[in-house]
């Protein structure tokens, strides 16, 4: 049970899913930050935004994002879940381009703390071909999802322990994003 009453059947309304209707005029400016990081036209595919979304939620532990955000990337990515493992457990030898494994490389280090993103990493990320919108966007994906993991953990938030139980979120947030 969350920390506070939702007034919803959490089973219903998982993870952020519950707080999001809890407070509507937050959900609001939340779910447009997420639409544009992980969904509007970039350079960097949906499902790779996706994975930098897992990959950072996995590193903090929230497993409500983590399940979530895997599961959105793993619909998008020709490679599905058996990339996304292989991203999450050791970025450096997935097999992922090397601009993606050094954005995760950046990704990493902002979940550490954003202080911890070196000039060497920004310019080994341009080594490898990002561009500097790539490089801004992989450093607020992975602030954004910094707090979007604590908003879900710290409110104590109920979340299913198999990824069946995130029912048709992944088909809606692929097919029609944010916010719907």
């Amino acid at each position: 049970m969350a920390h506070i009453d939702l007034g919803l059947d959490e089973q219903q309304n998982p993870g952020i899913t519950g707080l999001m209707r809890f407070r509507p005029e937050t959900a609001e400016p939340l779910n447009a930050l997420a639409e544009v990081l992980l969904r509007a036209p970039h350079s960097m595919s949906p499902g790779e935004r996706e994975l930098i979304a897992a990959y950072v939620s996995g590193r903090n532990e929230c497993e409500f994002c983590c399940t979530s955000h895997s599961l959105f990337a793993a619909a998008q990515l020709d490679q599905g879940m058996t990339l996304v493992q292989q991203v999450r457990a050791d970025p450096d030898s997935a097999p992922i381009s090397s601009k993606l494994k050094a954005l995760l490389r950046i990704a990493g280090a902002v979940q550490q703390s954003g202080r911890a993103v070196t000039a060497e990493m920004v310019e080994s990320a341009r080594e490898q071909g990002a561009t500097d919108i790539e490089i801004h966007d992989t450093v607020l994906i992975a602030a954004a999802f910094c707090m979007f993991n604590r908003y879900v953990d710290g409110l104590g938030t109920w979340a299913p322990e198999s990824p069946d139980g995130y029912g048709d979120s992944v088909r809606r947030i692929v097919e029609h994003g944010y916010g719907v």
